[in-house]
């Protein structure tokens, strides 16, 4: 949308609700509807752009299709810049990822998720088999070298391959890692036996420096000096919703984060460790009932990190509960294995139980890829 409005288009578009993203493209220029309903596809529309948490039933999808007003996908957010590279993040989500023909890819992880889709971990391996298969001869495939069977993932693949992983096996690694007082990473960067040199993060966490080794041996790859590489990743504080900084209120330092996956959730809670802090308090809303439900053993698993558990409703997303599960099941899972949680079935009660529990130097994450941010930043705002 941002790019469109630049070069000139109409924009319009809705949303469910009001947010930050949906007021700054307010402010450039875009109509923007909150509800959906068939009456927003008008006349004079030459393209309708959607997600791939939209499905057919969705009165302007179906709207659209009637009209037949032509339709593709597209998500993500933007930076505009200057040079002739086209750089995104891709979701395996619906295979939308094999709508797109890099001459590069990157493979971070290949785990279970996105369950409501995905018959099993077979049938994810076989849509990032199908997707490395996209990449040119003359192309390049940057994979984490510690996902398990790789050479399934790269059989019959053109393009070159490289690895990066943590074990020292892989084509770039990692040595000497080391943790600030704030949790961020320095590390030697290897090249095969080679050291490159030294490199700090400014964001928390072990798998950070693993994302870092992907960002060294694509760029690298490309021709990157590595003293810029060096530069730009510390320069990098992180993305939104990512481990996020959001303030202090009454001693209590309050960070935001986006993990919705049990891995996710796990790695956030190491880093946290690394973390000044005297308690650590992990306010979770679980994101989609199917997704809750696969996970509910290893949600309780990676949570038990956790100092203090506590759950928030289920945040529904694209889904309807057929299921029966709510976040009830997933407080009476942990409970099992004698670990205390607690449960709210709104903001307003959670808020004001950790304002009576928290203490001065403890340490509260708000969790989950839903509005679960909007705890900690109301307590901020007391």
């Amino acid at each position: 949308a941002e790019i469109l409005l630049k070069e000139g288009f109409t924009v319009s578009g809705s949303d469910s609700r009001e947010s930050e993203l949906t007021r700054h493209l307010e402010a450039a220029g875009a109509s923007i509807h909150y509800g959906q309903c068939a009456e927003n596809i008008t006349a004079g529309i030459d393209v309708v752009v959607y997600t791939a948490a939209i499905h057919p039933d969705n009165p302007e999808y179906a709207a659209a299709v009637q009209a037949g007003i032509p339709l593709h996908e597209i998500g993500g957010n933007i930076r505009i810049g200057h040079s002739d590279t086209f750089l995104t993040e891709a979701c395996e989500y619906t295979n939308s990822f094999l709508s797109f023909y890099p001459t590069l890819g990157i493979i971070l992880n290949i785990e279970e998720d996105h369950m409501d889709f995905f018959k099993d971990l077979a049938d994810i391996r076989n849509s990032f088999h199908r997707f490395s298969l996209l990449l040119p001869r003359h192309g390049l495939l940057v994979m984490n070298g510690e996902i398990p069977h790789p050479e399934e993932i790269t059989e019959g693949v053109q393009a070159r391959v490289v690895t990066y992983g943590l074990t020292g096996q892989e084509d770039y690694s990692a040595g000497e890692i080391s943790y600030d007082e704030k949790g961020c990473a320095s590390f030697l960067a290897m090249q095969g036996k080679e050291a490159l040199g030294t490199v700090r993060l400014s964001v928390p966490g072990v798998h950070n420096v693993s994302n870092a080794l992907a960002a060294i041996a694509a760029s690298l790859e490309v021709g990157v000096p590595f003293d810029a590489i060096c530069r730009g990743l510390r320069l990098f504080h992180g993305a939104d919703r990512r481990f996020q900084y959001k303030g202090e209120v009454e001693g209590i330092t309050v960070i935001d984060d986006y993990a919705h996956h049990p891995t996710e959730i796990a790695a956030t809670l190491k880093a946290a460790a690394n973390y000044p802090h005297r308690e650590l308090w992990c306010v979770f809303q679980p994101h989609t009932y199917t997704r809750t439900q696969a996970f509910l053993h290893e949600f309780a698993e990676a949570l038990s990190l956790a100092d203090h558990v506590v759950l928030a409703d289920i945040y529904a997303a694209r889904e309807v509960n057929t299921l029966g599960i709510s976040s009830a099941d997933l407080q009476k899972e942990m409970e099992k294995s004698g670990k205390s949680c607690s449960y709210f079935p709104t903001f307003e009660e959670i808020e004001a139980f950790l304002l009576k529990n928290c203490m001065h130097g403890d340490l509260l994450i708000t969790m989950g890829a839903g509005d679960v941010h909007k705890i900690g930043e109301n307590l901020l705002s007391r």
